[in-house]
């Protein structure tokens, strides 16, 4: 599998997220300016965490409206498979490829824990996984999701929430760090080919990690 990792002023996840598509997936791994035009071929484009233009205006906003976003907006609408994690959520959000926002955490503090979360909906996994409940680091402090009723109906009628925070799943509010809306922590766009979420499954692989849930789930990822 060829995956595509992007890179923007502020990314410090990227070299991170690569080694886990080459041990978890066996992925060839290239890296994209976010001043690149055009996006080489891959199985999988990724965005990766971090604090792209130093979080300036909004959280993802100045890398959302980058050139190697721009070419991403472009490659989505092709159906390309798009993996967002936590900056990377942000900027899939303030581009327009995912409905919704996501705000200042509740406690208005950084946030960065292991965290316990349960895999609901989840066709961009192909069914793998389904019920599971995962441990993966979260560490942020705009991860608050938050949407209008319409939004939230369209997400829950298309099955489009691929993870919710805590154990108990949808209506739980036993393990809710952010305070996000309905508990979301992952989703998926309608087509089920872009999927955001605030964890971090790259910082997941080994047992010295504190959990190799990480490594579950993007073996589960590449293999749909």
């Amino acid at each position: 599998m060829r995956a595509a990792v992007l890179v923007f002023p502020g990314s410090n996840c990227d070299r991170d997220i690569a080694t886990a598509l080459r041990v978890a997936c066996g992925a060839h791994v290239s890296f994209v300016d976010g001043d690149e035009e055009t996006l080489p071929e891959a199985a999988l484009y990724v965005l990766p965490g971090g604090f792209s233009w130093g979080d300036y205006l909004r959280c993802g906003a100045m890398a959302a409206r980058q050139k190697a976003t721009k070419a991403l907006k472009a490659k989505a609408e092709q159906g390309a498979r798009i993996l967002g994690i936590c900056n990377g959520f942000q900027i899939l959000i303030e581009c327009g490829l995912l409905p919704g926002a996501l705000v200042k955490n509740k406690n208005l503090t950084f946030i960065c824990k292991k965290q316990n979360l349960k895999v609901e909906n989840n066709r961009i996994l192909n069914g793998k996984l389904k019920g599971a409940t995962l441990s993966l680091p979260i560490a942020h402090s705009e991860g608050r999701y938050i949407a209008d009723d319409q939004t939230l109906r369209t997400l829950a009628a298309n099955q489009q929430i691929a993870m919710r925070y805590g154990t108990g799943g949808t209506g739980s509010t036993d393990d809710n760090p952010n305070g996000s809306v309905d508990n979301i922590a992952a989703l998926t766009n309608r087509r089920g080919t872009i999927l955001g979420m605030m964890p971090h499954p790259e910082r997941a692989l080994y047992d010295w990690h504190g959990s190799c849930d990480g490594k579950r789930f993007l073996q589960a990822f590449c293999s749909s």
